[in-house]
């Protein structure tokens, strides 16, 4: 069950059974990944054998290529609670060095697919790339397999609005601040991670007392900046909320913050760690010429993310 996955290095999973496994990157965990996911879980449920996922921490391009590597959609250990709801037996990270990705396809099957995960098949989706330059592809794979005596099947790619769903797809929506795009297509709302620090106080003042987050991951992927409705989640519980998101043009000489008004809550949360789900993008940020007029927008921003996060719970 998924509440049972185990987090595995390679030499971690016992070869009294063997696995079917995947392998990828799978930043995002998005619907074709869990389409990958869904189909290796039923092929080992059918016959008896261990679920396996093979991921990477860091992303590979961070290693190979960096000037190419794209801002991450979920961190590690946003990766690690997203497959603890999967099913898996077993999620397997590798620590992804210049060593490794020097590895042509076969050694890398034969090496740490077959002798020390057991692979006897393997499910990878259609787009699935590996080995040195990434020069191993589903072919590859198959000519491998038919070699070594296992089995390679690939899963065609799940469309969302008539487009496949990709990691890429999902970045350039968030990009946009297009949340309903990005939502589509993982399955669930876009999120960021903070620690509350104490900022100015000056939402208090004015009547919107804000949560200050410090998101601490560089490598994670922030939306554009703009007033967002949002939810809160708490270890309280879950809350609409508003996000305010870059500079602060109001208030000369403030730098930029991730602020979070939480509706309808009152305690002290500082120091703790809040996840943000991202429901909508509002307005851009925008100066006022008055902090009267600032309050007054607040106001309107306030009940826009209420009315955002009730149709949002109406649509799940």
């Amino acid at each position: 069950m998924s509440a049972n996955i185990r987090w595995a290095y390679p030499r971690g999973i016992p070869s009294d059974r063997g696995t079917v496994a995947t392998v990828g990157t799978f930043d995002g965990v998005h619907l074709g990944h869990q389409s990958v996911l869904e189909e290796i879980n039923r092929r080992a449920d059918a016959i008896g054998r261990r679920s396996v996922l093979v991921t990477f921490d860091p992303h590979p391009l961070r290693i190979v290529k960096p000037e190419r590597a794209p801002p991450m959609l979920t961190t590690p250990v946003e990766k690690k609670e997203i497959l603890a709801e999967s099913g898996l037996d077993y999620a397997v990270f590798l620590s992804f060095t210049e060593a490794l990705s020097q590895y042509q396809p076969r050694r890398f099957v034969e090496e740490v697919l077959i002798e020390r995960l057991g692979v006897e098949e393997l499910v990878i989706g259609y787009d699935h790339g590996f080995g040195r330059d990434r020069s191993g592809d589903p072919n590859t794979l198959k000519v491998i397999g038919n070699e070594l005596g296992f089995s390679v099947d690939v899963v065609a790619p799940v469309s969302v609005k008539g487009e496949a769903v990709s990691s890429s797809r999902i970045r350039a929506a968030v990009g946009e601040g297009d949340m309903g795009e990005a939502r589509a297509c993982l399955g669930r709302a876009y999120s960021i991670r903070g620690v509350v620090v104490r900022g100015e106080g000056r939402g208090h003042v004015l009547g919107f007392p804000t949560a200050n987050l410090m998101v601490a991951e560089r490598e994670k992927l922030i939306p554009p900046q703009g007033i967002y409705a949002v939810k809160g989640v708490l270890r309280q519980g879950t809350y609409a909320g508003a996000l305010h998101l870059g500079p602060r043009p109001t208030f000369k000489g403030s730098p930029p913050t991730i602020e979070l008004h939480l509706l309808d809550f009152q305690d002290d949360i500082y120091g703790e760690e809040v996840r943000v789900d991202f429901i909508k993008y509002l307005r851009e940020v925008e100066p006022f010429d008055s902090v009267s007029a600032l309050v007054e927008q607040m106001k309107e921003d306030v009940e826009a993310a209420r009315k955002a996060v009730d149709v949002d719970a109406q649509t799940i």
